[in-house]
């Protein structure tokens, strides 16, 4: 597998706010989670963007070695069984440090199917692209979605858990002990999209 590289397309997700990286892996050895993880979800057309211009981009689609990224912005978009995903952070200090915070993201979502807590990849709702021209930003979330993020960590079926809306601040709860970044080697992929179901849903702190 491989990937190529565009220039960000979309700075709605960013925040321009940015810690130091806990990472100490080489771009190679994020690539080969990144690509083992968008394989196990059947994943094909595999792009990554990046904070540079179209000249800092070979014709083979790859950065070339003097390429200066403008900021740590990335986001990562390809076609999956579930449909076309997407996933966006700018929240460390280099690219490189981002591209693995979502390649260790694809990994824990894939662990919560794995270990029973979501069935069917109701875990990737969330980061669905939206269909070009729908004039949404695609980090938006409707409360339908929200409901799947939330609803895959607790007991029953979504549609069980929504019709006891009493139950929901407990599901947030749940959610955000199984999202927490501690569990996550640091990682808040997860535990960001937790709080956004949240907020969407009306639950705060």
């Amino acid at each position: 597998m491989s990937y190529v590289v565009r220039p960000i397309s979309d700075r709605t997700p960013f925040h321009g706010v940015h810690k130091p990286s806990p990472f100490e892996s080489s771009l190679g050895a994020t690539e080969e989670v990144l690509f083992r993880e968008v394989k196990m979800l059947n994943g094909r057309d595999l792009v990554v963007e990046v904070d540079v211009a179209e000249s800092q981009i070979r014709q083979d689609g790859l950065l070339y070695a003097r390429a200066q990224a403008a900021s740590p912005a990335v986001r990562v978009a390809f076609d999956s069984r579930h449909g076309p995903l997407q996933y966006a952070t700018d929240r460390f200090n280099t690219w490189q440090a981002n591209l693995r915070a979502i390649a260790l993201g694809l990994e824990a979502l894939r662990k919560i199917e794995r270990y029973g807590v979501a069935q069917h990849g109701q875990q990737y709702t969330g980061w669905k692209a939206l269909p070009a021209g729908s004039g949404a930003a695609p980090s938006a979330m409707t409360s339908d979605e929200a409901w799947s993020i939330l609803g895959s960590f607790g007991d029953g079926t979504i549609a069980e858990q929504r019709t006891r809306p009493d139950q929901l601040p407990r599901s947030v709860r749940r959610a955000r002990a199984f999202a927490h970044p501690d569990r996550h080697d640091g990682d808040r992929t997860l535990w960001d999209q937790v709080e956004h179901a949240a907020s969407v849903l009306g639950v705060t702190r």
